[in-house]
């Protein structure tokens, strides 16, 4: 029972739940939502360093702002429906008298994603014929998974939930007829409450469980880089770089019930989120036709170990290591625009994006694994001072495998092995007014 665990277990017990919040809050960092542009979703974000075909695309790449004369502000708007269904998950007790045991609960969890509903702001200023002031407004990583609270998965993970926003202004100056750079600030501020079971009892059994309810939230600061080739008319090539972001993750735990030592503690965890390099190119193919691709690159590798540090000078910090891999991002997409048609624009792309987490560090709660996007899009000009964009994206990802064999820092949390079965679906709107 819980008031017959030591101290010193009860200490490990509540540094592996605090874990638990830091680590997906870095994983939610690291499933990037790169929705926050309409237009740019069209093509699967092919192009999307060099295209700059409206301010939007100042997310990516900061010096396209040169390529439009006139002020103008973009609002997006995406609506994304993820899917992910567990099937047959099984657990053990790794730790205690009741070691190898079976943890009791539902093995089936149905679908825990939760629909999130993302949008974006940007603003550009023409203030000189060569100088452009821009700002945008992001929710660039975001998360909400919620497994049931008896499944059997519940020790690694309940409800997980995180919030951000990015404020980023940029200014852009072409310096030449054929080369523009660009750059600017990143104002981050993240918050996510996680929730998780605690093997309070030591047997895998629900009625002995200890319910954890995590609270954090940071502050920090970053910038963001890009450079625009135009070598040849039509041809177009861009650079971009998007710095990782230092948090100073600050939080609490509460437990139902608060009995023996699990009381009400505070905790911080510094981790970094990744530096993000792309490189893109657009080419004019005719007056209709064009074609772009994009290749990101991201720094996970960075993310090998987390510390947790606790208020109480008594506790040991608590060190978990993650061997998170670097990723890459890579599009490739068509425009098309019927000259039988004034204003409308058709977008066509396909894209895989690599997941950063390796198979024997994937949880409950972000099971997802390497995805694969198509998307179709749409852009509308009634008028010469207004558009209308749309696009949709259906994104394939691989079965997400669960094998936690329970050691080292899931000791208490006992062995986990299943799969979950993913699938997203994403839906956007955008429109653009010019003045």
């Amino acid at each position: 029972m819980a008031g017959k665990l030591s101290p010193r277990l009860s200490a490990a017990v509540v540094g592996c739940a605090l874990v638990a919040l830091n680590v997906n809050t870095a994983w939610a960092s690291g499933f990037f939502i790169r929705e926050q542009s309409s237009t740019a979703q069209g093509n699967s974000f092919a192009g999307a360093t060099a295209g700059a075909d409206d301010i939007s695309y100042l997310f990516f790449n900061p010096a396209g702002l040169t390529r439009h004369t006139e002020s103008e502000v973009y609002l997006s708007s995406a609506y994304i429906i993820p899917r992910s269904k567990a099937d047959d998950l099984e657990g053990e007790v790794t730790s205690g008298p009741a070691a190898g045991a079976p943890i009791q609960g539902e093995s089936n969890t149905g679908d825990i994603g939760e629909d999130a509903f993302v949008p974006a702001l940007y603003g550009m200023w023409a203030l000189h014929e060569d100088f452009r002031l821009g700002l945008g407004i992001t929710f660039p990583f975001g998360l909400v998974t919620d497994n049931p609270e008896d499944s059997v998965a519940r020790y690694h993970g309940t409800r997980s939930e995180l919030k951000s926003v990015n404020i980023n202004p940029v200014v852009a100056y072409k310096v030449t007829d054929w080369m523009s750079i660009g750059g600017g600030l990143q104002v981050q501020y993240v918050e996510t409450q996680l929730q998780n079971a605690i093997n309070a009892g030591g047997s895998g059994i629900r009625a002995e469980d200890v319910d954890a309810n995590l609270r954090g939230d940071s502050f920090g600061y970053g910038f963001t880089a890009g450079l625009l080739f135009e070598p040849l008319k039509g041809t177009r090539i861009g650079l971009s770089y998007r710095s990782g972001i230092d948090h100073d993750i600050r939080g609490n735990v509460d437990f139902d019930p608060s009995v023996g030592p699990f009381v009400t503690s505070d905790a911080e965890a510094d981790f970094d989120t990744p530096d993000i390099a792309r490189i893109g190119i657009y080419q004019d193919i005719t007056e209709e036709w064009a074609v772009m691709a994009d290749l990101s690159w991201t720094d996970w590798s960075d993310f090998d170990t987390l510390r947790i540090k606790f208020d109480d000078p008594n506790l040991d910090d608590s060190i978990t290591e993650e061997d998170w891999e670097d990723t890459l991002f890579v599009a490739a997409g068509v425009t098309y625009k019927p000259q039988a048609v004034e204003g409308l624009t058709l977008r066509l792309g396909f894209a895989f994006d690599d997941s950063p987490i390796p198979e024997n560090r994937r949880t409950p709660r972000v099971p997802g694994g390497d995805r694969y996007w198509v998307s179709v899009g749409a852009g509308y000009k009634p008028f010469d001072w207004a558009e209308i964009t749309l696009a949709y994206t259906h994104v394939f990802v691989e079965d997400g495998d669960i094998n936690l064999d329970g050691d080292g820092n899931d000791l208490n949390r006992g062995s986990l092995t299943g799969s979950y079965d993913n699938a997203i679906d994403i839906i956007t709107l955008g429109g653009r007014i010019i003045f």
